[in-house]
């Protein structure tokens, strides 16, 4: 299978010369992925909205691969305070209760924007 690029359209990709996500060897591998709302480009204040938003764009992202959320392999999740890891790791166990990829918190100094309070890497296999 040939190397293949994927794009949200987020004008960070473009900017700032990444892809959301690339599959390449039977693997899904995700950008660190933030809170937006990619289609109106809105950022929610709350972090567990925020997580939500994030899960929402890495299942299209793993569907356009040819992948799913049940395929996911491992998550990293970066927070930019101790407090809101309570309430990230909330979301995740309600959307990944069933999968239980191998995973690690980390409590960061920042993201790449204020407003950003979680950033999720994923790594999935194919279908």
């Amino acid at each position: 299978m040939a190397r293949k690029l994927i794009s949200t359209g987020s004008p960070f990709e473009r900017d700032y010369g990444y892809s959301r996500a690339v599959v390449d060897g039977g693997v899904v591998y995700i950008s660190g992925t933030t809170g937006y709302d990619y289609e109106k480009m809105t950022l929610p204040h709350d972090v567990g909205e925020q997580t939500r938003n994030i899960f929402r764009t890495v299942e299209k992202v793993l569907n356009e691969a040819g992948s799913s959320m049940a395929n996911i392999l491992r998550c990293q999740y970066f927070v930019i305070d101790h407090t809101y890891c309570e309430p990230v790791l909330k979301v995740c166990g309600e959307v990944l209760r069933d999968i239980r990829p191998a995973g690690g918190i980390y409590v960061v100094t920042a993201l790449l924007k204020p407003e950003m309070k979680v950033e999720i890497e994923v790594t999935a296999k194919l279908a």
